[in-house]
C-alpha cells in the first residue's frame, strides 16, 4: 500500500505525496462514503483535546492521591479510560506541546527549547483535522515557534515563541501576557493595572514570604474561568444538526505559577497534610550527586514562582514549599471546576454523547520534589502527567484503567484512528484505540521516553558552565518497570535507578560494578530505540521500476 490513511475497508493512493493530491483525496473519499451510507452516515464526532499546564499526573483523586480532590476529572475517568502511566516526551513548554501535537519525538520534531522553531515539513493534529474537514479552532495557546526560513526578519512573528501551531484557527488567544483576560477582567471592574505577572500576587501580602492570601480576582475571574467561558459562548453557536461536527483545543494556562489562586480553593488544602516530599535529606546531598542536579538547583529562583520574592527556590523551608504545594492542590481543583463547566455546557448543547474528549497536561511539575519547583530534567515529576479519552462512540472500556506506558506522541495517531484513518507510519507514537475497546496490545511498549534538551541558543550559559556545546546539552530517559536510565550529551555522567528499590531517585546506581550489565543493557536499549524512531518520513518508502514503494509522509496542507 503505498497510500497513508485508510478509511474503513477504501484504500487511498497517495503515491503523489503533493499536498493538493492528498486533500483532494480526502475529499473524494469522504464523499464516497456519504453516498455509500458509510462513516458519513451519521455525524461526524467533535473533538475536544484539553491540555493544562504543569498538571502532575499523580495529582488526580481518581489515580489515588491521597489529599486532592478532582471530582470532574474523575467523572470523564467514569465514562473514558485513564492512562495512569502516560508521560509528556520534553520540556519545557514548546518542546512538550511539539510532541503531542506532531505525534514525533523531540528528536525528530527538533523542538529544542521555547522558541526553537518547528519545521514545517512536519504535519500536526490541526492540519490532519483540517483534511476531515474540520475547522480546528484554539482557545488559548500552543507555544509553537513559526519556521523562520518562512517569513521575512521583521515579521513580528519571529519576536516570540508563543505562534500558533498552522491549522488552527484562533478564536481566543491567551499567551504568557494574558492581556485579553486583564482586559475582560477591568471590564468586570478589577483592576487589573498590575499586569501579569504581578496581577497574581496576593491583595494584601507583601510579596515577601509564602501566603495563600487570595489575589484581587474571584474563583469565577482566574484565566481558566475565563477561557472555558469563551469556547462555551462559542459552543452555544455551533450547530448539532448540520453533522459536520467541530474540533476544539481548549489550553489552559492552569495550574501553571505563579502559585497562587482565589478563595475557596487558596485554603482548601491542609499545607500540614499529604505525603512527604521525595528528596534527600538537604538541598546541597541533592546537588552532589551529579552536575547537573549541581547546576540546576543553584538557578532556580523563587520569584519565578511567586512574584516579588527574592532568593534561591533551594533555600524554602518545610513549611514553605508544603504552603506552595497546597496552593498548587488548590489550582488542580480550581481548574477541575473549570472542567465541570465545560461537562456541564456540553451536555446542554446535545453534544456530551457525540464529542471525543481528551485530557492532558504537557509536562508536570517538581513541586518540592528534590528541592525544586517547576519541570525539566529527568526526574518523573517533571513527565509524569495525566490522560484521559473519552470517545462515546467506544463504550465497552469505560471507567477502565491503563498501567502499560503511554506517552504524548500517541494523541495524535490515536485521534487519527478514531476519526477513520490509518496513522501515517512515520509517527513516533501509537494509537491507544485498542485499549479504548478493551483490548490488550501484545507488543506494547514497555517502557517509556522523554529527553530534555538544557542548551541556551540566546545566553549560552549552560555551555559556558559545562564547556560542551549546543548540540551536546541533552538527556535521554528510558524508564522501565524497575529500572531508570539517563543518558547525558556532553560527557556528562550517566545515571541508573532502581525504581522498585528506590523510588525518590536518591541512589545512582550506574557506577556500581554489579549493575553493569543492567546499565549497559539499558543503554543499548535506548540506543536501539534511538535508531528505530529516527526520522522515517521517507525512510519507509523506495523508489523501484513499478513507482513508490512502501510509505511516504505527506507534506502538510497549508
Amino acid at each position: 500500500m503505498h497510500g497513508l490513511f485508510s478509511i474503513s475497508e477504501r484504500k487511498v493512493d497517495l503515491s503523489d505525496t503533493s499536498a493538493l493530491t492528498l486533500a483532494s483525496s480526502l475529499r473524494i473519499l469522504l464523499h464516497d462514503l456519504t453516498n455509500r451510507g458509510g462513516l458519513m452516515a451519521r455525524a461526524k464526532p467533535n473533538v475536544l483535546i484539553i491540555t493544562c499546564d504543569q498538571w502532575r499526573g499523580d495529582s488526580l483523586s481518581i489515580a489515588g492521591h491521597p489529599v486532592v480532590k478532582t471530582p470532574n476529572s474523575d467523572a470523564l475517568a467514569t465514562e473514558g479510560v485513564l492512562f495512569r502511566r502516560h508521560y509528556g516526551g520534553a520540556a519545557p513548554c514548546s518542546p512538550a506541546r511539539a510532541c503531542l501535537y506532531t505525534g514525533l519525538s523531540q528528536m525528530n520534531n527538533r523542538v529544542c527549547r521555547n522558541g526553537t522553531p518547528l519545521d514545517r515539513r512536519h504535519g500536526n493534529i490541526a492540519l490532519a483535522a483540517r483534511a476531515f474537514g474540520y475547522d480546528p479552532t484554539l482557545f488559548g495557546y500552543t507555544d509553537v515557534s513559526p519556521d523562520p526560513r518562512y517569513h521575512a526578519p521583521d515579521d513580528p512573528v519571529l519576536r516570540t515563541y508563543e505562534g500558533v501551531l498552522p491549522g488552527f484557527t484562533v478564536r481566543q488567544l491567551l499567551p504568557e501576557h494574558q492581556k485579553p483576560w486583564l482586559s475582560w477582567l477591568s471590564a468586570r471592574g478589577v483592576d487589573a493595572s498590575a499586569g501579569f505577572p504581578d496581577i497574581h500576587r496576593s491583595a494584601s501580602g507583601s510579596g515577601k514570604t509564602v501566603s495563600n492570601d487570595p489575589p484581587v480576582y474571584k474563583a469565577d475571574e482566574t484565566p481558566a474561568a475565563f477561557l472555558a467561558g469563551e469556547f462555551i459562548r462559542w459552543l452555544g453557536e455551533q450547530d448539532p444538526s448540520s453533522g459536520r461536527g467541530w474540533f476544539a483545543h481548549l489550553s489552559f494556562f492552569s495550574p501553571h505559577p505563579p502559585f497562587i489562586v482565589p478563595e475557596p480553593y487558596n485554603s482548601m488544602y491542609d499545607p500540614a497534610g499529604g505525603p512527604d516530599f521525595r528528596r534527600g535529606t538537604s538541598w546541597s546531598s541533592e546537588a552532589e550527586t551529579h552536575p547537573f542536579l549541581d547546576y540546576v538547583i543553584s538557578r532556580q529562583k523563587k520569584g519565578k514562582f511567586l512574584p516579588g520574592m527574592k532568593g534561591k527556590v533551594r533555600n524554602f523551608t518545610e513549611v514553605d514549599f508544603r504552603a506552595i504545594r497546597a496552593i498548587y492542590w488548590g489550582m488542580i481543583s480550581e481548574m477541575d471546576a473549570q472542567l465541570g463547566r465545560l461537562w456541564a455546557a456540553l451536555r446542554s448543547a446535545g453534544s456530551w454523547n457525540n464529542t471525543i474528549i481528551v485530557l492532558t497536561s504537557d509536562h508536570a511539575e517538581m513541586m518540592g520534589d528534590h528541592f525544586m519547583l517547576g519541570k525539566g530534567g529527568f526526574f518523573d515529576q517533571s513527565y509524569h502527567i495525566p490522560l484521559i479519552v473519552r470517545d462515546p462512540q467506544r463504550r465497552k472500556a469505560a471507567g477502565s484503567v491503563v498501567d502499560h506506558f503511554t506517552e504524548a506522541v500517541d494523541i495524535m495517531p490515536t485521534l487519527l484512528e478514531l476519526l477513520g484513518a490509518t496513522p501515517p507510519a512515520h509517527l513516533d507514537g501509537r494509537s491507544l484505540r485498542p485499549f479504548l475497546e478493551g483490548r490488550q496490545p501484545s507488543d506494547w511498549r514497555d517502557a517509556a521516553h522523554w529527553e530534555f534538551d538544557f542548551r541556551s541558543i540566546e545566553k549560552g550559559r549552560p555551555e559556558r558552565h559545562f564547556q560542551i556545546r549546543s548540540q551536546q546539552c541533552n538527556l535521554a530517559v528510558l524508564r522501565g518497570e524497575e529500572w531508570k536510565y539517563v543518558h547525558f550529551g556532553g560527557g556528562l555522567p550517566p545515571l541508573l535507578y532502581n525504581m522498585k528499590e528506590d523510588p525518590e531517585e536518591l541512589h545512582n546506581l550506574a557506577g556500581d560494578p554489579s549493575c553493569a550489565a543492567v546499565r549497559l543493557d539499558f543503554a543499548e536499549r535506548l540506543l536501539a530505540w534511538r535508531a528505530e524512531h529516527l526520522d522515517q518520513s521517507l525512510a519507509l518508502s523506495a523508489l523501484t521500476e513499478d513507482g513508490v514503494a512502501g510509505d511516504v509522509a505527506p507534506l502538510p496542507i497549508y
